[in-house]
């Protein structure tokens, strides 16, 4: 994943401050499917307690920044300098369209909060496993509440299915992830929070863009500023828009001239229906599904780069769990092995990728389907995680990836963030080692590499 927060969200709750790791920190590539999310210990209280084999989970501190915008005397010049520095963005923000009125009356008195710096700097790393990640936002508790929260706002989740030919299922997932629908919304100002980080620490060029358009919404009344308050990072609603988003994908759905993510049920899930219509939603289709695959499989093929129709993927043998029919023949997926050749394997169609648009990280999107399918009816995944993996932790996948490269493979940066580089390297590896090539950056791979080293 790229360095900057995951746009159009977050994070309030568990799963929010699990995934803003991946943009702020930069603790696990987007697309890491290897359990390598950071979930600090004050998000957990509004979800259901991990499962047991999660237990293992280890919290590490990040280490502390280089970054020369993050020295104790740069952070001290920039909350000298933080007046200046908002004031120097209001001939940005009125190019956006903010009043000269409403600058001046939302930034007086505007301080800094300095406690962001360390929230953004030394998040705490917790490794888990896809399997326990999926395991953990997928409760009964949370199943339990979706059915709820849908009953409850019936017609709304009936309009927002006519009108974007989204599945109101996978909307109130997002809902029930993203804030425990509507109960983990988080507290930060959000003027104050993105001021903050537009004017000091080192991702001020990023934040500048979000501060003018937070100020945006409040000068055009669509969410009172008393209200606009959600994460650390700036994200807000009851599905977490970071406030560009918001401008670019929210959407008046109540119909009273607002367009309110806060407040109104219909406007935060017409904005989130909206939001996974752009990013390419197909009607009538569903995120992907559960199979088993063939003994002597080529695990090659586990790819998203490789997209098959159904039936070539039926023609290897590959098929769905208990007898249930395979899709459409015609349509396209690719094989996600979230946890290696021992875990459960999935058939990914083009809805996965809309709802990875909504954040790109394989096992988020994952939770968010397979809890879309539960709230509708549909039971657990047939075959079982396995017990004994084991997460690498962010120093482990960069040792990992060093061992690599010493051996020539590409891997990209030596960040300890799995993405498709790495995952191509390692599967070379693995054939090379006699290993099954699923591409998992696993404990097992490490340890083959540490013995080829002789350490």
């Amino acid at each position: 994943m790229s360095s900057r927060p995951v746009p159009g969200r977050h994070p309030a709750g568990l799963a929010g401050l699990v995934l803003v790791c991946l943009g702020l920190a930069g603790c696990a590539g987007a697309d890491d499917i290897t359990g390598a999310l950071a979930t600090p210990a004050s998000g957990q209280s509004a979800y259901a307690a991990p499962p047991a084999r999660a237990a293992a989970a280890r919290p590490a501190a990040s280490a502390p920044s280089t970054h020369p915008d993050m020295t104790p005397s740069a952070l001290a010049r920039d909350e000298a300098n933080f007046s200046r520095c908002v004031a120097s963005l209001e001939p940005k923000a009125r190019q956006a369209g903010v009043s000269a009125a409403g600058f001046r009356r939302y930034t007086a008195g505007l301080k800094p909060d300095m406690g962001i710096m360390a929230k953004l700097e030394t998040q705490p790393e917790f490794s888990r496993t896809a399997g326990d990640y999926v395991t953990m936002l997928v409760s009964e508790t949370r199943i339990r509440k979706g059915r709820e929260a849908m009953a409850q706002n019936a017609q709304v989740f009936e309009a927002v299915g006519r009108s974007y030919s989204v599945d109101p299922y996978v909307v109130a997932a997002i809902w029930g992830i993203e804030t425990n629908y509507g109960s983990a919304r988080g507290s930060y100002p959000v003027l104050e929070a993105t001021a903050t980080l537009a004017c000091v620490g080192r991702r001020k060029a990023y934040f500048r863009d979000e501060f003018v358009a937070a100020l945006r919404i409040v000068d055009k009344g669509d969410i009172p500023e008393t209200h606009l308050r959600g994460s650390w990072a700036g994200a807000f609603g009851l599905t977490q828009f970071m406030p560009t988003a918001f401008q670019r994908d929210a959407v008046d759905f109540d119909g009273d001239g607002h367009r309110n993510v806060v407040d109104s049920v219909a406007d935060a899930m017409g904005s989130t229906a909206n939001k996974l219509k752009r990013g390419g939603w197909v009607a009538g289709r569903s995120w992907g599904y559960e199979v088993v695959l063939p003994r002597n499989f080529n695990y090659l093929l586990a790819d998203k780069h490789v997209r098959k129709p159904m039936r070539e993927w039926a023609a290897l043998g590959v098929r769905r769990p208990e007898g249930r029919p395979m899709p459409a023949a015609g349509e396209t997926a690719y094989l996600l092995l979230p946890a290696g050749a021992k875990g459960p394997a999935f058939l990914m169609t083009d809805n996965f990728k809309a709802i990875l648009s909504y954040n790109p990280a394989d096992a988020y999107a994952l939770a968010i389907g397979h809890l879309a399918d539960r709230i509708r009816g549909g039971g657990p995944f047939v075959q079982p995680w396995p017990e004994d993996q084991r997460a690498l932790s962010r120093l482990e996948r960069s040792e990992l990836q060093k061992r690599l490269a010493s051996r020539g493979y590409d891997v990209g940066p030596h960040d300890g963030a799995i993405g498709s580089k790495t995952r191509v390297a390692v599967r070379e590896y693995q054939v090379s080692a006699g290993l099954l090539p699923d591409g998992m950056a696993s404990g097992e791979v490490l340890e083959s590499l540490r013995a080829r080293d002789g350490s």
